[in-house]
């Protein structure tokens, strides 16, 4: 009886996580309630850009921000908040809750700092339309510094948690409310160390590109949960780098005039 409960539990909890993930690339899909700006460039030529920062559009900007995190995150913490159902006994769903908010808290502030940064930059007009870094120097240097950092022992020593938390959870094991939210606090700050400057490659490839988005959060579900995914930071990384130093080889030349 008491493991039919369980796993009920369990199945509730996964639902659960499924449903939240669902609704958060949802609202990503249709637009994240940002708006864009037509502006007319004659001859036809229309370019939308960013509306103005205000309160209101910089709260906008960070719940997007947020939301995001929850869509691209979430699917890989998965099986750390199903362990968490497990490890509860008979309290898995307030646990997994209670944990999956401490875990999002850290996203959150994430979140935060990542809206700042992107205010900073529009102000200094180094965004798209598309919220990409619209030089192509600041865009190779994102790449290889996110290449470079995939190869460092802290990302190595972040991931190696993330993808196998049980001696963490079983030795640091919170009981109650406030250990819950510090669990997922915790394991937060290790996912945050494996994945800051994959997230930061966000302005590579643009805030407002879905594939890019995906593409990125895929990534991060690889490297967390299959089998080879440890590897395969070091190979990501490796192509990072390469690609990061071809663009810079490439804005080099696109500036400098050629020899006659």
């Amino acid at each position: 009886m008491l493991h039919a409960l369980l796993r009920r539990d369990r199945a509730a909890v996964f639902a659960s996580l499924v449903a939240v993930i669902v609704l958060a690339w949802g609202y990503l899909i249709l637009g994240a309630g940002i708006e864009m700006d037509a502006m007319d460039m004659g001859g036809g030529q229309i370019m939308l850009m960013a509306p103005p920062w205000t309160p209101g559009y910089a709260a906008l900007i960070f719940l997007m921000w947020a939301i995001m995190m929850v869509a691209m995150m979430l699917p890989s913490a998965a099986p750390t908040i199903l362990l968490v159902a497990a490890l509860a006994r008979g309290r898995s769903m307030p646990s997994a809750g209670l944990f999956t908010l401490g875990y999002v808290l850290v996203w959150i502030g994430f979140s935060l700092v990542a809206t700042l940064l992107q205010w900073g930059l529009d102000k200094a007009g180094m965004l798209s339309e598309t919220m990409a870094a619209s030089s192509a120097v600041i865009a190779a240097i994102v790449l290889i510094a996110a290449g470079v950092y995939q190869w460092t022992p802290l990302k190595q020593a972040c991931l190696r948690h993330c993808r196998s938390p049980l001696a963490f959870l079983t030795h640091h094991w919170r009981q109650g409310a406030v250990g819950a939210v510090t669990n997922g606090v915790r394991h937060g700050f290790f996912c945050l160390g494996c994945c800051w400057t994959l997230m930061a490659l966000l302005f590579v490839g643009g805030l407002m590109n879905l594939l890019w988005i995906a593409g990125l959060a895929f990534l991060v579900l690889i490297e967390k949960t299959l089998p080879w995914g440890g590897g395969m930071s070091r190979v990501t990384g490796a192509a990072l780098v390469a690609w990061g130093a071809v663009t810079l080889v490439g804005a080099y030349y696109s500036v400098t005039p050629s020899a006659n």
